[in-house]
This record gives structure tokens, sequence and C-alpha cells, in this order.
């Protein structure tokens, strides 16, 4: 990965961890395409990391410090580089312990530090690399906290720690680091570099020691998210007593690191056999121009005093040294021994051959002292780039996509989280929409209902009112050119015969002009010029030969009804007349209006024979006009009807009459 593409990005995550709150705040404000896709990516990026695939059986540990009780006291531990180097990355890894409650933790990783780096001429003079607090949020963690140093030359590096917090195993407080890494390049300058700390080093072998801090063994086994299963080599039991392998680099190369990759500790759970298994007590390398290893010069010879000087993968930076050819030889072999079979064995599942970080004897041709070629377990497993999880990385690439992996693992929760309150959002709107849908549809379907309904009940009114209308001015009129023709023919002289003929010829006209507007009697221009004078002339015509008394009180008040309420009265008037002057046998007949601010009061009395029933035609338009009718029949004879209407005044008419 590019540098400065990788500090970038580095900067980037560690401004989204450090603070939950801030993270959160970001992730709130994403759109959900947004959050959608990042996801995505998220999960598509973490196929491609390297997992924790943690180890167990026997191994070091790391560096411990001394319990105290206090929380807050200062340790100090210092790798010695050798001389100046550059330095591009600086990787810290945690000690891991197995917890009852939360699985796999960081076990005495600090919380407040600082790293310092420098050179040996001039101690006073130091560097401050990094600092951090707990608002850095680096715990919880088991993945290496990687901390990027473009641009650095030193010939030491310091870890400083000045809060750290209880230990698991007995709650007090002690500094555990696994392991540091002091990168440029995918060269390790602090590999097997000696450690300085604040407490004297204890010489005991114990899995707790500060050169396990360099030895550049991890908790982790390498598990690369790439690559097929690789199986180790593995020879068969005493095939020779120095057992020794040789590579053909097939050209000069210069190597200046070597990294064995032990034998997986098979797959069973508990696993079959310890971390050593195949690894030779006593083992030399040597590189050589010729094959017959007549120039030999010796890279590396290595010696291990415990089972804690073993790991799954084990490295050694040797001087830089031109040869084409390499050779394993074990010196003191590993000493197989299950009580039937005793013998020596060696085995590896990789060996690595490295030049400026690149593994040179990837794929290069290895032959031995003792091998017959068998199909199982050809020699070619040594240098095959597999492990028992698939690619092998380099260490760098390694580290650096277990610090990536941890922070996606830590953005993805918080991802998943919101969209998942957003999903239910969503949800929560569609199941109130689907709700509102049904409500509006339930609505929508009472409203045609209703509308037809009054669409139907407005038909009927229609077909009410008009018949009601041709009734009662039709039916009127005719009553009334009959009463003027009965006349007519009784008339002493010829002006009074000119008259009544044109109250006839009127009341044609009107009756003409009545059936042209009878479905909206509010259009027939000057076929109700005013309510009283209109009931006053209608009187006249009907009631030529009767005794009439009309009387009006508040006629200005009748002006501010409604046109169609001065219709509605006029003709209920009409029809009460002619229902006098064809049933009741009357002389006489009495006529009052009186219109109040709020209710018209319409009384017509006569000396007629009476009834027992108010006639429909009355009921039907005082129904019209929402009126109450009431009908009287007083002991002395005659017929009273009355109607009491509440005034709904014309507003057009009642500002004309405010204004003036």
């Amino acid at each position: 990965m590019n540098l400065k593409i990788y500090t970038s990005y580095l900067l980037l995550l560690t401004a989204l961890t450090t603070s939950e709150v801030s993270a959160n705040d970001a992730i709130q404000a994403m759109p959900l395409s947004q959050l959608e896709a990042r996801r995505d990516v998220i999960k598509a990026e973490l196929a491609q990391l390297a997992t924790f695939s943690l180890r167990s059986g026997v191994g070091s540990n790391g560096y411990r410090s001394a319990p105290h009780l206090a929380l807050d006291n200062t340790k100090w531990i210092e790798i010695d580089l050798g001389k100046m180097v550059p330095i591009d990355l600086i990787v810290v890894v945690p000690t891991l312990v197995r917890d009852s409650k939360d699985g796999y933790i960081a076990d005495g990783f600090p919380t407040e530090f600082r790293i310092l780096a420098g050179t040996s001429d001039d101690r006073q003079k130091q560097t401050l690399i990094a600092s951090f607090n707990e608002s850095d949020q680096l715990l919880p963690r088991i993945a290496p906290v990687l901390v990027p140093t473009e641009g650095l030359n030193a010939s030491w590096i310091r870890i400083e720690a000045s809060r750290v917090p209880k230990r698991v195993i007995d709650g007090k407080y002690a500094l555990q680091l696994s392991e540091i890494f002091v990168f440029e390049g995918n060269t390790n300058w602090a590999l097997r570099r000696p450690v300085a700390s604040s407490e004297p080093i204890s010489p005991l072998i114990s899995p707790w020691s500060a050169r396990y801090l360099t030895d550049g063994a991890t908790p982790y086994f390498m598990d690369a998210a790439t690559g097929d299963k690789g199986i180790a080599f593995i020879n068969a039991v005493g095939a020779a007593d120095q057992p020794s392998f040789t590579i053909d680099l097939g050209e000069v190369q210069t190597i200046s690191q070597i990294n064995l990759h032990a034998v997986d500790q098979s797959d069973t759970v508990p696993q079959g056999f310890l971390g050593d298994f195949g690894i030779p007590h006593h083992f030399k390398i040597e590189g050589a121009m010729e094959s017959d290893y007549s120039d030999a010069v010796t890279l590396l010879e290595a010696e291990h005093q415990s089972i804690y000087d073993i790991g799954p993968i084990m490295s050694w930076n040797t001087p830089a040294t031109a040869c084409r050819y390499v050779r394993l030889t074990a010196l003191k072999p590993y000493i197989f021994n299950n009580g039937v079979h005793k013998g020596t064995r060696i085995g590896f599942a990789e060996i690595e051959l490295l030049s400026n970080g690149r593994n040179i004897a990837l794929g290069k041709q290895v032959s031995s002292n003792f091998y017959v070629e068998s199909e199982q377990r050809p020699l070619s497993r040594l240098t095959d780039g597999l492990n028992f999880y698939g690619h092998i990385l380099s260490i760098r690439s390694w580290m650096e996509q277990l610090a990536r992996r941890h922070n996606l693992e830590t953005e993805l929760p918080l991802i998943t989280a919101e969209l998942e309150k957003r999903y239910a959002r969503q949800k929560a709107n569609l199941n109130r929409l689907t709700w509102l849908a049904a409500i509006l549809t339930v609505g929508i379907a009472l409203t045609i209902l209703i509308e037809r309904l009054m669409r139907q009940r407005q038909v009927a009114q229609i077909k009410q009112r008009l018949a009601a209308d041709l009734h009662d001015e039709l039916g009127a009129n005719v009553h009334s050119m009959g009463m003027l023709s009965d006349l007519a023919d009784d008339a002493d002289s010829a002006e009074e015969l000119q008259s009544l003929h044109k109250e006839i010829w009127d009341l044609s006209q009107r009756t003409g002009t009545a059936v042209r507007y009878c479905t909206n009697m509010l259009e027939a221009e000057g076929l109700y010029l005013g309510l009283i004078e209109d009931m006053e002339r209608a009187a006249q015509r009907i009631t030529v030969s009767y005794q009439h008394d009309f009387s009006a009180e508040g006629s200005e008040l009748t002006k501010q009804l409604r046109p169609r309420t001065q219709i509605d009265l006029f003709l209920f008037y009409k029809e009460c007349l002619i229902n006098i002057c064809r049933h009741s046998n009357a002389t006489q007949l009495t006529t009052r209006i009186i219109a109040e601010s709020n209710t018209i009061l319409l009384t017509v009395c006569d000396n007629g024979q009476g009834i027992q029933k108010i006639p429909a035609s009355l009921e039907r338009r005082a129904r019209l006009m929402r009126g109450q009718i009431k009908l009287e029949t007083p002991i002395e004879g005659g017929t009273t009807i009355q109607l009491k209407l509440k005034i709904r005044r014309n507003w057009l008419a009642r500002l004309l009459s405010s204004r003036a």
C-alpha cells in the first residue's frame, strides 16, 4: 500500500474512531444511499483483509512490567536500533488474554502513553512521535496500533506509559505489550534488537521477557483472506542425523532477512502437538555462490533455549549477503518419539529469503540430503508461498490489514445500527402511509357515496321544488283567471270588463313567465318585484270576492331576505289563499305578516268551515323553507294557519341597508 495513501486513510479512520459521538454525528449526517454504499464497501473490503486467528498452545507473551497498586506509575521501554535508520511506521501489538465476559481483550495496554525517538549521539534531543490518552479510544481492541512516522530517522525508540489499566489476572496495574515493529518499508529494524526498561529485566526463563518484545512473534496466526490452504513439509522419521535443505535461487541475489514458518500445530481442537514440531533445536543457514558450498558464508546460526523461543513465524535480519545457493542444516534436529517410532524430524510450512522485503525464494527449487520425492509432501511446499490459511503476506502488510480490519469492524456496527434505525423509521412511515392510504381510500369512497346521495337528494329536492313552484304559482294563476273570467261575465260596464280582461292578460303573461323559468324562478325578471307588494296584489286577485284584511309590520326587514326565501314565502301565501277559496266556503279572511330581527310570522285566518289537517302543498313549501307551520281551528269556527320562519337575510341587502 502506498505510504501516503495509507497515512491519509489512517488519519481519516482515526478521526472517525477517536470520538464515538463525532463518528455517530458523521454517520447520522450521511444520506441513506451513502450509508448503504459505505456498508457494502466495508463488507467487500473486509472479505479481502486478513482475519484475527489467535494463537494457542505454548509460546512467548511479550513484555510485562512489575505490578503496582497505583494507577499512575510511569513505565518505559526502549529499543536500541543499533544505528541511525529511516522509519516510516511503528506498530504496537497488544498482549491478549481470555476474559470470561468479553472474550479476547488487550491486557495491560496503556491508556495514556507517548512514543519518543532519538539518536545515540544526543540523548537529550528527542522527538515526540505520537501521544495517546483515553479520548483516543484505542481500547477495546485486539488489533495492533499503527503509528505512521514519515520522514523520521532515529537510532532508538521509547514508549513511555503514564497510565495503564488493571490487568485481568490480579487487578494490579502493569504494562504489557506483545511486540513492537519499527518499519522502513518491509524491513523491521527492531527485530531481535536489545530492549531496556524502567525496571530490571529478569534472567529467568519465562514467557514474559523484554527480548520477546522484538522477537517478531505476535499473538496471531497469519490468516490471509486469499489463497488456498497450504500443507507444511515434514520428513519421515529418522531420515538423517543432520537433515538439510538447499534452495537454488537461480541467480545471485542479496539476502537481508530470513523468515521460517513453523509447521501448523494440526487443525484439531485441542492441538495435536507443540508448536516446536519439526523445528531443529540448533540450526545453521549458509549462503554460497558455488553449489558445493566451497565458498559458504554463514547467514544465521540459531539455537532455542525453550519452547518460548518458537513461534508460528521466526524472523531474523541478516547482514546483506549476495549468494545463489542457500542451505539450512539442522545441527541438533528435533527428535520425534511416540513410543513406537523414534528419530529425527524436520519440517517447515515455508522458508522465506527476503531481499528488500521481497521473498526471492518463492517458487524456487528445493533439494535435500535425505528426501525421496513423493506426491503427498513434495519439497516445493517449502517455497510455495502458502501456509495453513492461504497466502503468506509480508509482516507489514499483515499488521496493516489487521489494523484496517479493526477500524472497519468498529465502523460497521455504527453504520448497521444507523441503517436499522433508518429502516425502522421507513417501515413506520410506510405503515403510516399504508394506513393513511387506507383511510383516504375509505374517505374517497365515502365522499363519492355521500356526493351521490347528495346529488340524488338534490335531484329529489329539485323535483319537489319544481312541482311545488308549478303547483303554487300556476295553480294560483289559473284559479285567479277563472275567477276573473266569472267576474267578466257579470261585468256591468265596458270599463269594468276591460279592466278584468287586462287582469286576465297580466296573469296569463305572468303564468307564461313562470312556466319559462319554472326550473329557477330567481332568473325571471319582473316576476317578483317585492314581497309585501306581491302578496297584496295576489290577495286582491285571488280574494276579489272576499272581505280581506291585510296588514304587514317590519316590511323593510323582508327586503333583506334571500330572493329564494321571498319567493317561497310568497308562493306559500298564495297557496294558503287558493286553499281558502277552494275548500273553506269562507267570506272573510285576515292576513298578518310580522317581520322582526330574527323571525317572520305569517298568519292567515278565515271564517270558513275549518279543516283538520294541514294541506300537503303547504307542508311541502314550509319544509322547503325550513319553517314551522301550525294549524288552529277556533271554537267560533274558521281556520288559522301560522308559519314561523327564521330569517336568513341576504348579506348584500343587509350591507346596503346598514350603509343607508
